[in-house]
């Protein structure tokens, strides 16, 4: 080992080109030579070893890595160029990939051959691998000539296959995987000298196209072109272009368009969005929503047309019932009741407009909290109108009651009623005057559960419970007190029979249910004299009361009760079931044949008011039990009174009702009330934590406290502020008029 000749070299050199490099070229020409066999690989591979590991001056490892390079050059400038060269387009690129191919397996086999140089030579002086210096050659020599013709002849055929021809994807995959591998583990060739291009000619071949579009298409037909186009690029990102470009390429069709086109695509006459909610064209919008998500900001005139509409639809619900409202005034004249079906219908319609549009934030605007806030606020604008005097709180109260009570005019099964109480609930939310729906629903809770017109417990108590969650546990406190009361009013009951069976007995059956105060609505206490039957009863059952339950004190609601009269006329006898003043009235002509006006007031201590009302119920509506004289339609100071022996009816069993008052009046007076108690105690309670506040930031901050509640005016803070002043709340500061202290 030790006599070996050192190799020169020239003859070691020659020996390479001849035997390794040339045979090689020929393989990769297609030209007729055999495959390297083992023999002829080590004979090649111990040449190189044995050249680099000579002792010097015969250590040829820095001239053979140079003549590698050089190898590669020589190929390149004498058989790859010439060829690239003659070709243009679809073929050139054919061509490159064929040589890309047989450049990699070139360098493959040569740095294998002179692998012992990748071994030592490049580690010890930090030099390219063999493999990279391969790929440098090819970039330097072939990448930097043919890289523009290149990145042409890919966009032509990215361009073909957007105008709808087919084309070899495959091929065009191929060639990108060149532009990424010549970047060395970086993507600078791909995105520099191929992706920026893709980008500009994506984003003019697209503002070509939508600028066609908008003027032929309408917007359904446009947004299913628009969808299509970003469902075949993102295919296009898949089969050929490099993951990274996904986002860059989809936002440039993305901008061409959408973006641009927005405004004239949503306003177009015809088809924009206001015409696909007004023809219900769910799939439109939803496809709508999915196309101007992608891009920022898009949604929001999309959620503000969604808003106008639902708005204008719900302004349209208002003007008709107003204007059925008027009509109906004009023929019977203004009524009382909120409860009458042109009302019902209205919140009816409210209820089913609300179902259909929020269908339509669910299923075509995937639950967008931009559209529930745009839904909400449409909602809040024209629920919060009044329709023909009445406002909706006291609307909605008056359906909630039509649902519960016995005879209603809604014959729905338990589960629709179920469904319906929950979605008059929801609509409660954009309701601002909530403390008002809860007077007038307490005020009709109260007449179902003292008249015993409730249809179900469950029901009432299920609303009740859903109230409670909308609202709070302070808004149904009151409420879920009356239900409980009438429960504890029952076992009262019964405890009285009871006792009245162990001694005393009365002339009249009676029934009484005692109520606590605070619960219900104030009531209209009037000291009337009863008939001595009935003053025979109430006093038995005060002294039954005060045995039972210490330190309470009754105070006893007439007009609330109702009695049973048995009326012996000519025809048959009758039972009629009235008011107890009423039937306080009837029983002052037991006795005697006929009463003046004066009489009676004298009798019964009523005031002309509630005389009259009682007196025209029973002389002058439906049922007249009562004859006067002189015969007329309204009650005279100098009437006499009589019972009319010749009244009949077909039933056995008559209801003579007692005309309704005007509770509304009272409702508002109740609520302005409860509304100033409110305010007092919200000012009282931020200035008591804040101790010292700006007029301006006191205002807001009530404002903010109470708006679950109700909307508060600002004139009426303004003067509960001045009131507490002069109750010795606060004060105004010396100095400055606008600044407020609190007075422990």
């Amino acid at each position: 080992m030790a006599d070996r000749k050192p190799i020169e070299l020239a003859e070691g050199w020659s020996f390479m080109e001849q035997k390794g490099i040339q045979k090689l070229i020929r393989l990769l020409e297609g030209e007729p030579e055999d495959q390297f066999n083992a023999e002829q690989y080590m004979h090649l591979y111990t040449t190189i070893y044995n050249m680099c590991t000579q002792k010097p001056p015969h250590d040829y490892s820095e001239q053979l890595y140079s003549k590698y390079r050089d190898a590669f050059n020589k190929y390149i400038n004498e058989k790859v160029l010439p060829s690239l060269r003659e070709h243009r387009d679809e073929v050139l690129l054919k061509e490159l990939y064929q040589r890309w191919g047989n450049h990699k397996l070139m360098v493959r086999w040569l740095s294998r051959f002179f692998n012992y140089l990748d071994r030592y030579y490049v580690l010890r002086h930090s030099l390219h691998p063999l493999k990279d210096v391969g790929l440098l050659c090819f970039k330097d020599l072939v990448y930097v000539e043919i890289k523009k013709r290149t990145k042409d002849g890919v966009l032509l055929l990215v361009e073909k296959e957007r105008e709808g021809e087919l084309v070899d994807r495959a091929l065009v995959k191929n060639i990108l995987g060149i532009f990424i591998e010549l970047g060395m583990s970086n993507m600078d060739c791909y995105e520099k000298d191929f992706e920026e291009y893709l980008l500009t000619e994506t984003s003019a071949f697209y503002r070509r196209k939508a600028s066609q579009w908008i003027e032929q298409d309408s917007c359904p037909d446009y947004m299913l072109k628009a969808e299509e186009c970003l469902r075949l690029e993102e295919e296009r990102v898949d089969n050929y272009l490099h993951a990274t470009t996904r986002n860059k390429l989809l936002k440039e069709v993305e901008t061409e368009l959408l973006s641009n086109y927005e405004t004239r695509l949503l306003t177009k006459e015809h088809s924009g969005c206001a015409a696909l909610l007004r023809d219900d064209k769910t799939e439109d919008l939803a496809r709508m929503y999915r196309l101007f998500q992608r891009i920022p900001k898009g949604l929001d005139p999309v959620a503000d047309i969604f808003k106008e509409h639902v708005d204008s639809e719900g302004m349209k619900l208002v003007k008709e019932a107003v204007e059925l409202a008027k009509e109906k005034q004009a023929k019977t004249g203004p009524s009382r009741d909120t409860g009458t079906s042109a009302e019902q219908q209205y919140v009816r319609a409210v209820i089913d407009l609300h179902d259909k549009y929020l269908q339509y934030v669910s299923t075509c605007f995937c639950n967008s909290s931009l559209f529930h806030k745009s839904l909400k606020e449409a909602f809040e604008n024209f629920v919060n109108k009044s329709v023909a005097g009445s406002t909706s709180a006291e609307l909605m109260a008056s359906f909630c009651d039509n649902l519960l009570k016995k005879g209603g005019s809604e014959k729905l099964s338990d589960e629709a009623i179920e469904e319906t109480l929950e979605k008059v609930v929801k609509l409660l939310a954009y309701v601002s005057d909530k403390d008002m729906f809860a007077e007038f629903y307490r005020k009709k809770l109260s007449r179902r559960l003292l008249q015993d017109k409730s249809a179900s417990d469950d029901h009432e108590r299920s609303l009740l419970s859903r109230l409670k969650q909308q609202c709070g546990a302070q808004f149904t406190s009151k409420m879920e007190g009356m239900v409980t009361d009438l429960q504890l009013a029952k076992e009262k009951q019964q405890h009285f029979d009871d006792w009245l069976k162990k001694g005393s007995k009365l002339p009249i059956d009676l029934s009484v249910t005692v109520l606590t105060t605070g619960f219900w609505p104030t009531y209209k206490s009037i000291d009337v004299a009863l008939p001595r039957e009935m003053v025979e009863g109430v006093e038995v059952y005060r002294s039954y009361y005060d045995s039972d339950s210490k330190h309470r004190k009754l105070t006893w609601i007439y007009t609330l009760g109702t009695a049973v009269l048995r009326g012996n006329f000519d025809s048959k006898p009758i039972e009629m079931q009235m008011n107890t003043l009423q039937a306080a009235l009837c029983m002052l002509l037991n006795d005697v044949d006929e009463l003046s006006y004066g009489e009676i007031q004298e009798r019964l201590r009523l005031p002309d008011d509630d005389l009259q009302r009682l007196l025209h119920s029973l002389v002058c509506a439906k049922y007249k039990i009562i004859k006067k004289d002189p015969d007329g339609k309204s009650i005279g100071k100098s009437d006499k009174f009589a019972f009319n022996n010749r009244f009949t009816d077909k039933m056995r069993r008559i209801k003579i009702p007692l005309p309704p008052l005007d509770e509304k009046k009272k409702v508002m007076e109740d609520v302005d009330k409860d509304r100033r108690y409110a305010i007092d105690a919200a000012i009282v309670r931020i200035m008591k934590s804040r101790k010292v506040l700006q007029h301006q930031t006191l205002v807001m901050e009530v404002i903010q406290q109470l708006q679950r509640m109700f909307k508060p005016d600002l004139k009426l803070i303004k003067k509960r502020i001045e009131d507490l002043i002069q109750r010795e709340y606060l004060e105004r500061d010396k100095d400055n008029p606008t600044l407020f202290k609190y007075l422990a």
